[in-house]
């Protein structure tokens, strides 16, 4: 991707990300280094911490108004937890965030997570530039989605 492609689309107003570990997952590391990045990217970074619900990832991700939930889990429960997300976003009738995933997920699921509308999927040892530039794809393809109303 080309860093400065997007660049109009977040020169007035930064990508704002909400990251969560929800279900029961206290390896905090990985997305407390990821927190540090997007923020040095120029991010507005929201962390919900540990443990929150599915219920309250998508309740703070629509009430802060964000541009993309970005999920971790390490203990293998991400088709399940990640999968409720989507589902709680579709059921209220959100369509302009965008949901991206990591930690260990198995490369047989990661299809099954995009078909969910969960992209990325990365795992331990990606690097963060791949990462962040996924993200800004991604937060281009919803602010342009807002931009056009559909």
């Amino acid at each position: 991707m080309d860093p400065g492609k997007n660049q109009s689309l977040f020169k007035d107003k930064p990508i704002k990300i909400l990251l969560a570990k929800p279900g029961i997952d206290g390896h905090d590391r990985g997305i407390l280094v990821l927190a540090k990045a997007f923020r040095d990217a120029g991010m507005e970074v929201i962390y919900v911490g540990l443990l929150p619900t599915p219920e309250e990832v998508v309740d703070t991700a629509i009430n802060e108004d964000v541009d993309v939930v970005a999920l971790s889990l390490l203990n293998g429960a991400h088709m399940t937890v990640f999968k409720k997300v989507a589902d709680l976003m579709r059921e209220k009738g959100v369509r302009d965030i965008a949901i991206v995933g990591g930690g260990t997920i198995p490369d047989a699921d990661k299809p099954k997570l995009e078909k969910l509308g969960i992209t990325g999927n990365y795992g331990p040892g990606t690097p963060i530039a791949e990462i962040i530039n996924h993200i800004t794809e991604r937060a281009a393809e919803i602010r342009k989605l807002k931009a056009t109303g559909e």
